[in-house]
């Protein structure tokens, strides 16, 4: 029978006193304990991980859809922080068009993009995950924009709270500052350990509470512990590619996922943890695949309507058409860069897509204007609409 997973201790900050938490170092004892549902919850898992490898037979290219769905992820993972970008306006600022959404929010969203793509290039060099690699991925992650000033990628030296107007009412009260180190260095010590014998997505489960729990960047944390999870199957080769993002289903049941968090703290209920965590990966992988899918059979109903289109035009739009696929918002300059082609051409073939409904013109502009390949990239952006 497990009880509460750490300590409180007494502190004062900023003249308020209050009790902190301090979590024990993982593994959890007693030991979680693979049976059951649970076991049955662990196998689908890895299962439906595994199918996520068909992805790159069923696709032209598949860093493409990585590289729109990364995109996703890191827009949905900072949506669970409150901003309010939506995919198109991350894609709207990458190509240097201003969004209709306050440009902190979609700069926040953009360096996530950058973050990530540092983790992931670092795990491909051979560099091991570490605390000094995590630091990386935090200064990338606060590096332009909101959190600028939260010290990036340095573990805090101050307090900090989560939920309330201020520590004394505050939903939870992390680590102490002055245990941060310590409590990371533990937690690094656990991410490389082989002696315990859990799986890889088990481990990859129990380091994301952990880390919510010790919170041990100023801002921040809810992101880097969410990109922890995909960070750590991929280093351990368990993903071939990194297309497993829990941030959609931790969206959807955002309440119940900040209350098993807790619950985990006060009761030490690994076990429910697990079984949603475990749901939110087969959920997550099943999607992925149901979207590459999605989109290889929109790709082939458009290039079929494309076919329908007479005289020598129809080359023009067809080169158009995979150029979109790779940036599914563009400018006419852009889209005759990447489809090689002229200015002019680019636009004869874009006014016949955009007859079809195929691509919609965004900007409402004379100059300038920007294109979008929307039903593309409505099958893309599904579940990062803001409600």
């Amino acid at each position: 029978m497990r009880r509460i997973t750490g300590k409180y201790v007494s502190i004062s900050s900023s003249g308020e006193k209050c009790e902190a938490f301090v979590p024990q170092p993982l593994p959890p004892e007693p030991p979680v304990v693979l049976v059951g549902e649970l076991q049955e919850l662990h196998d689908k898992a890895l299962l439906a991980i595994g199918r996520l490898d068909t992805i790159s037979a069923l696709l032209p290219d598949t860093s493409l859809f990585i590289y729109m769905y990364i995109r996703k992820e890191a827009v949905l993972s900072s949506q669970i922080e409150g901003t309010q970008s939506s995919l198109s306006d991350l894609l709207l600022f990458e190509n240097d068009v201003m969004p209709g959404v306050p440009i902190d929010d979609v700069q926040e969203v953009s360096n996530y993009v950058v973050a990530m793509k540092h983790g992931l290039e670092r795990l491909e060099e051979g560099f091991p995950l570490s605390l000094r690699l995590i630091k990386e991925i935090h200064q990338q992650l606060l590096s332009k924009g909101r959190g600028e000033e939260k010290n990036p990628g340095e573990f805090r030296r101050s307090q900090n709270w989560i939920g309330g107007t201020g520590i004394t009412n505050a939903k939870f009260v992390p680590t102490p500052p002055e245990l941060v180190v310590q409590q990371m260095g533990e937690l690094e010590s656990f991410m490389q350990e082989r002696e315990s014998g859990l799986s890889v997505l088990m481990k990859a489960a129990l380091v994301h509470v952990q880390f919510e729990t010790i919170h041990p960047f100023l801002d921040g944390n809810g992101r880097l512990g969410r990109l922890l999870v995909t960070l750590i199957l991929c280093e351990a080769k368990v993903l071939n590619e990194p297309l497993l993002y829990l941030s959609l289903y931790f969206k959807q049941n955002r309440e119940r996922y900040y209350e098993l968090l807790q619950d985990v703290r006060t009761t030490g209920d690994w076990e429910s943890w697990l079984k949603f965590f475990l749901s939110g990966a087969i959920d997550t992988a099943e999607q992925a695949v149901k979207t590459a899918k999605s989109l290889v059979k929109q790709i082939n109903i458009d290039l079929g309507e494309i076919q329908q289109i007479s005289g020598q035009i129809r080359g023009s739009a067809t080169q158009v058409h995979l150029a979109l696929q790779k940036r599914p918002v563009i400018s006419i300059p852009e889209l005759a860069k990447l489809s090689a082609l002229s200015q002019p051409t680019v636009t004869s073939a874009l006014q016949k897509l955009q007859r079809s409904g195929m691509v919609k013109e965004i900007t409402g502009k004379k100059r300038n204007k920007m294109f979008v390949y929307d039903s593309y990239l409505k099958i893309l952006s599904d579940g990062t609409e803001l409600s």
